[in-house]
């Protein structure tokens, strides 16, 4: 499996399967390969102590019963939360650990949580030491951070743009990239042509309306980013993994 051995658009679970188990889990991510998701969206930071850890939000405070910033804590004291239903905040060590090649990972780099250099070294580091450079593709709102994973990833490893206003669609100026990842809203007939005229694969977030999806897969979309893989395949009529 890798993000180019599909005929059809890939569901990936955004922070896994989010609408039903706590974001970026590893029961969400366990969830939502169990739901028929090709793939997992999550999130990446380094904690104090340089672990990349698997959070959203600068901080602990709205996905966890503590406070704080998550650059300010050690492994050990995020880990010592409970990010709903008795999880933990994950590694991304742990996640590749658990899930191995049998699923794909789209692991966004958030833009301004560390500096762009050290938390794209280090993600590039995990992906080569679990063996999965085509399983992985890494993202970011932030085009330095995506020139620096860029530099860093061997090219198996797609990078993406991430981007929710048109005037941010320029950024690939910025750093090459081999795919888009724009919001639902965003996508028409017009942005598709000049997506493919420049080669990029598309994969939109988040979209858990099966109209839209339609509308989606209709454009011409690689990929849709769902919080709710299960409902969105079966709405769809597609088989579990059916490439």
């Amino acid at each position: 499996m890798d993000w180019l051995s599909f005929s059809r658009p890939l569901i990936i679970g955004h922070r896994g399967a989010s609408a039903d188990a706590p974001e970026n889990t590893l029961a969400a991510f366990a969830l939502a390969q169990k739901q028929g998701a090709d793939g997992v969206e999550l999130d990446v930071q380094l904690s104090a102590d340089g672990r990349i850890v698997i959070i959203h939000d600068t901080t602990v405070d709205r996905t966890t019963n503590g406070s704080g910033k998550v650059s300010d804590m050690t492994l050990a004291e995020l880990q010592a939360l409970d990010a709903g239903e008795g999880q933990t905040i994950p590694t991304l060590d742990e996640l590749f650990e658990m899930m191995g090649a049998g699923i794909l990972y789209n692991v966004e780099l958030k833009p301004f949580a560390v500096d762009a250099a050290g938390l794209a070294t280090a993600v590039a580091d995990r992906i080569q030491a679990h063996n999965l450079a085509s399983q992985v593709l890494v993202s970011s709102f932030n085009p330095l951070m995506v020139r620096r994973a860029r530099q860093h990833l061997t090219p198996q490893t797609m990078v993406a743009h991430i981007w929710y206003m048109k005037q941010f669609k320029y950024k690939y100026l910025l750093a090459k990239a081999e795919a888009h990842h724009p919001r639902h809203t965003l996508v028409d007939a017009a942005y598709m042509v000049w997506a493919h005229k420049h080669d990029w694969r598309v994969h939109t977030w988040a979209v858990d309306d099966p109209a839209e999806a339609q509308r989606l897969i209709d454009l011409g979309v690689n990929g849709l980013i769902t919080n709710k893989p299960q409902f969105l395949r079966e709405s769809l009529g597609w088989v579990a993994h059916e490439s």
